[in-house]
């Protein structure tokens, strides 16, 4: 059913109807009425529909109220005693030429920008669409009520206790990217009726999970309300990502478990409310770089109808957009009113919704002026001076895929951004490419190439080896080339270099020799990522080994194939119990999250009291040995006394750790540095040999005497007693 509501035959009552105030936009509830004030240069006119509470959407059942008070292009109106729960719309008369970028036509039900609430799924048809499908010039008669989603007056009440934001360090941050309905689904503790909801991720046996894996900050995938995409209900998939916003305020309602009471807000706050309770921050992936209506010749459910030439990046054929997300359009971050929808968005969601940050989808779009990607953009500026914005973690996709748009390293101070040389680094380093060492030294100890010389800090990395979009890490160490025929499209979709190695064989197999290595390869990548300075991200089941059977572009898997599997196998139990040994490392010591680059040296400075680089056979690193082609082994002591201070100026200290990678196919011998007694030396795990945690090449009392091939081995040099110094 497109609108979960009783049908009924009547439109609601005429309401009295009062000036109102142009602010602010939206749909306010005030504990007596409801304000109504909605954007709209372009118009000539405009009408707010109503529908009874309990009526079946449709023409013939609501409310036509003409709005007659305009303050500098806002429309608004002021109606008493219409609250929470009452489905409304809007009807926008102004120019039809597409041809001039003028789309209007009062025949499509248009959702309000600043709808709180949103209810319901388009239900495809030529209603849908501005134009005559016939006739593309030509507007389309077909009344839409019946067939688009509706925006719904929300109560904007909540008992928030004594909730308290965790505001964790950015230097202690561990991130997990998870899908609400894809982490949920099939938890077996989680109740059934709740499953794949937001009140699930509030779930004692999910917040366990979190906190045990080290999660100090869920990153939700999108739970901005999003369109369910024509071409893919067609074929029978769904979009699962929802990278396919319609509403910039109002959370999911398919994600809602009281979707017939409009609950959606209600369930996320109070999630909010019980991950903060456990001292786990909430960030949203959000999209402000386009939106759910395509290009030219796609559906009308919003800002097309509303205002067209504001809205969006017009082409200089103005009947087309610019598109620099691949999705049809580009939100036109250069207009004031856009600027503002976007950063009254995001405060909504810090005051209103009390999240934690965001993640900002294809950043690189918002940033382009008229062509380029620009660090002085307005978008970024008003961010900065933001008091509120400005002040929760700020994660950018720093690439669009218009030409230009990969800008890794690029973004200003106060953004951290997810690092893509990182993920390819590490891939390739672990899959055996050459001559890497240097570019593996830079990812691991927090690239300060990209992020130092304009005054961040290591946090500005977020590293990552897998997200959502690409292999699980399951499926990057058993698949060389994506198996996306479950999409329906050919295998056409997706990325095709995947920087990835099977092990030895394509895909599913039982030859004990390939398990043997993608398991040790999974604990690989999992140890780099937990032990490098920055910021870690985890993909969603990449802890419990989730496979997607090669699948790289899952976006329209809405099933068994993305939702994670919980009845965990040995190997999946093994590879958690590796994961949550890696998290308690990281939380355990401070060598591992360094608020500040290494004592302000170069990485590679030999009079490093805090870093040291050596081959195996535990000889310095020289200039000669970081561009040997052929290497594809190092070791690296971290020392334990770190030069900056604590956040109360205390002095750290910690135990000092030496991290031996050895990329290559053969075990090779191994010594340790000149200065370490062995004795003093404690194994913490083997790549190799876990869950044992003797190393394979281990001699008591001496130390290390060999390490295998495709494996990380980290020994733990405690630090000697003050007076022993």
């Amino acid at each position: 059913m497109l609108h979960e509501r009783a049908p009924a035959d009547h439109a609601p009552a005429v309401q009295p109807v009062w000036p109102g105030e142009p602010y602010p936009l939206g749909a306010t509830y005030d504990g007596a009425g409801t304000n109504f004030g909605i954007f709209s240069e372009m118009a000539e006119g405009i009408e707010l529909c109503l529908f009874a509470e309990d009526a079946q959407i449709g023409p013939e059942t609501e409310t036509r109220i003409a709005l007659t008070e305009v303050d500098g292009h806002v429309w608004h109106a002021y109606l008493p005693d219409v609250g929470p729960g009452t489905a409304y719309g809007y009807r926008v008369h102004g120019p039809w030429a597409p041809a001039e970028g003028a789309w209007s036509n009062p025949h499509k039900l248009l959702l309000d920008p600043y709808a709180k609430i949103i209810s319901g799924q388009p239900r495809w048809g030529p209603a849908c669409f501005a134009y005559d499908l016939d006739q593309p010039d030509a507007p389309s008669a077909l009344d839409s009520a019946a067939d688009v989603p509706v925006s719904v007056v929300h109560s904007p009440f909540f008992d928030w206790a004594n909730d308290r934001l965790p505001r964790v360090p950015m230097h202690e941050t561990v991130i997990y990217e998870a899908h609400v309905k894809g982490l949920t689904m099939l938890h077996p503790d989680v109740p059934e009726e709740e499953r794949g909801t937001y009140r699930a991720l509030g779930h004692p046996a999910i917040v366990d999970h979190l906190l045990r894996l080290g999660v100090t900050t869920l990153e939700l995938l999108p739970v901005h309300h999003f369109i369910q995409d024509m071409h893919l209900a067609e074929r029978g998939l769904r979009n699962y990502w929802g990278y396919n916003s319609i509403g910039f305020f109002a959370p999911h309602d398919e994600y809602a478990a009281t979707r017939a009471s409009l609950g959606q807000v209600q369930e996320l706050k109070h999630v909010v409310r019980t991950l903060h309770e456990a001292g786990i921050e909430v960030i949203l992936d959000v999209v402000y770089n386009h939106t759910a209506e395509g290009n030219h010749l796609g559906p009308t459910f919003c800002f097309r109808g509303i205002d067209n030439r504001a809205y969006y990046r017009l082409a200089d054929d103005p009947r087309h957009y610019y598109d620099f997300t691949g999705t049809g359009n580009t939100l036109n971050a250069r207009d004031p009113w856009v600027l503002q929808l976007m950063m009254d968005s995001l405060r909504y969601w810090i005051l209103e919704m009390h999240v934690d940050g965001f993640r900002f989808d294809l950043a690189s779009a918002l940033a382009r002026g008229l062509h380029d990607v620009d660090r002085l953009s307005a978008f970024f500026d008003l961010i900065h001076q933001d008091p509120v914005v400005s002040q929760v973690k700020l994660i950018a996709e720093p690439w669009d895929v218009g030409d230009g748009g990969y800008q890794v390293g690029n973004f200003p101070p106060l953004w951290s951004e997810w690092n893509g040389r990182y993920r390819d680094t590490v891939r390739d380093y672990w899959r055996g490419e050459p001559a890497l060492l240097g570019e593996v030294a830079s990812r691991l100890t927090g690239s300060s190439d990209l992020y130092q010389n304009d005054s961040r800090h290591p946090v500005a990395s977020i590293n990552f080896v897998t997200a959502h979009d690409g292999f699980t890490l399951a499926d990057l160490v058993a698949y060389e080339e994506k198996h996306n025929d479950a999409n329906g499209e050919d295998n056409q979709d997706g990325e095709n270099h995947n920087r990835s190695w099977n092990g030895g064989a394509e895909g599913a197999t039982d030859l004990p020799e390939v398990l043997a290595i993608r398991a040790r390869q999974q604990r690989n990548l999992l140890a780099t990522l937990l032990l490098s300075q920055g910021i870690p991200m985890i993909r969603h089941g990449d802890e419990l080994g989730h496979s997607q059977h090669g699948n790289n572009n899952a976006y329209c898997q809405d099933n068994e194939l993305s939702w994670i599997n919980w009845d965990l196998d040995e190997p999946s139990a093994g590879l958690l119990a590796f994961s949550r040994l890696l998290a308690t490392l990281r939380r355990d010591h401070p060598v591992f999250r360094r608020r500040r680059w290494f004592g302000g040296r170069p990485i590679h400075d030999a009079a490093s009291r805090e870093i040291a680089w050596y081959r195996p056979d535990g000889v310095p690193m020289d200039d000669e040995d970081w561009h040997t082609g052929h290497a594809r082994a190092l070791s690296v002591l971290l020392g334990g006394d770190i030069a900056w201070p604590g956040a109360r100026g205390e002095r750290i200290t910690d135990d000092g750790f030496l991290l031996l990678l050895n990329a290559h196919d053969e075990a090779l011998a191994w010594q340790l540095p000149t200065g370490i007694p062995g004795e003093r030396v404690t194994p913490e795990f083997d790549t190799a040999t876990w869950p044992d945690t003797t190393p394979q090449g281990w001699v008591e009392g001496v130390g290390i005497s060999e390490v295998a091939g495709r494996s990380v081995v980290v020994l733990r040099i405690p630090r000697e007693p003050e007076n022993h110094r």
